[in-house]
């Protein structure tokens, strides 16, 4: 496996920090903070660049929220200037392992997203007679990590001592109960650092189970096949995933079903011959009267044309 050394020249450069920057401030550059940040704009970069390169950077600490979609989440929100140095990092870091990750893995990577998810899902579903479904995802996942064995993941990679002090840094400025564990689920280095974690866990299905119909979209993850098999299946997985990652199965989500009944995932139920919108998603979307652009972009890749005329008669 190649690894790769002075790398952290690339991450301090002006250049990569100005588009560290351009992408930080994406949709939202009218924000006071951001606003703020850019009056003094080379100042506040070259600040960054000199704090990087002589190893004073400080990671702020963190605005917290709560938002409830399907489930209630707490967001650490970083301060603008910590968003830079996240993507300053990220552009540099994340081709890397994005060429180490499986094709099957779908969250938070160019060329993927939920709706490949849902058309790669019901590509499996073809001839599904007999077919079942072990569906399953993660408790408590971003509060689970671990940063010693996360750091040793990367470490396979990543061999520059600098890229690995900055690592550090982020993840000591913020964890969930216990120091060491947990991630914040508003950084955007948290979306890289869950998919590296549980890439590991993709190459045991997909090259030591030998699952082909395993898919994963960041902590929710499916098997389909044979209802024997499947028992087998998940059994080693949750043996791996505890021993290898200190992770546990969602109690609440973790089954095993015929495929005919269709898969509940990802806001869809998805069958061999067509997709449904999931009601919980709907019922929520009348209940906040939601934005309509958004819901047609959503319902757009299912069979829904008779419930969005009855919605908006």
């Amino acid at each position: 496996m190649k690894a790769f050394n002075n790398l952290f020249p690339q991450v301090c450069s002006f250049n990569n920090i100005h588009l560290a920057y351009l992408k930080a401030r994406k949709n939202k550059r009218y924000k006071k903070d951001i606003l703020k940040f850019s009056f003094d704009l080379e100042e506040n970069l070259l600040e960054i660049k000199k704090e990087l390169e002589d190893g004073t950077y400080k990671h702020s600490s963190y605005k917290e929220f709560t938002i409830e979609d399907s489930k209630k989440r707490t967001i650490k929100a970083p301060v603008f200037k910590d968003r830079i140095m996240h993507h300053a990092l990220c552009n540099i870091i994340e081709p890397i392992f994005e060429k180490t990750f499986i094709f099957d893995s779908y969250a938070c990577r160019k060329g993927k997203g939920t709706h490949r998810a849902i058309k790669r899902l019901k590509s499996f579903l073809k001839n599904n007679e007999g077919l079942y479904c072990f569906k399953c995802d993660i408790s408590k996942y971003f509060d689970s990590i671990n940063h010693d064995i996360l750091l040793s993941l990367i470490k396979k990679k990543i061999k520059d001592k600098r890229i690995i002090w900055l690592i550090k840094e982020i993840l000591n400025s913020s964890f969930s109960k216990e120091r060491g564990i947990g991630i914040p689920i508003g950084n955007l280095t948290s979306q890289l650092f869950a998919n590296i974690y549980l890439s590991h866990f993709d190459y045991f299905a997909k090259n030591f189970l030998k699952e082909k119909t395993y898919l994963r979209y960041m902590d929710d993850f499916l098997y389909i096949g044979k209802k024997h098999r499947l028992h087998v299946v998940a059994k080693k997985s949750s043996h791996f995933l505890f021993k290898e990652l200190k992770l546990k199965f969602n109690p609440k989500k973790n089954n095993i079903f015929p495929v005919k009944k269709g898969i509940d995932f990802l806001g869809y139920v998805v069958f061999e011959d067509y997709i449904l919108l999931r009601k919980n998603t709907v019922k929520r979307f009348m209940k906040k009267n939601g934005d309509i652009v958004y819901f047609n972009a959503y319902a757009k890749h299912a069979n829904a044309y008779s419930l969005i005329q009855s919605l908006f008669k």
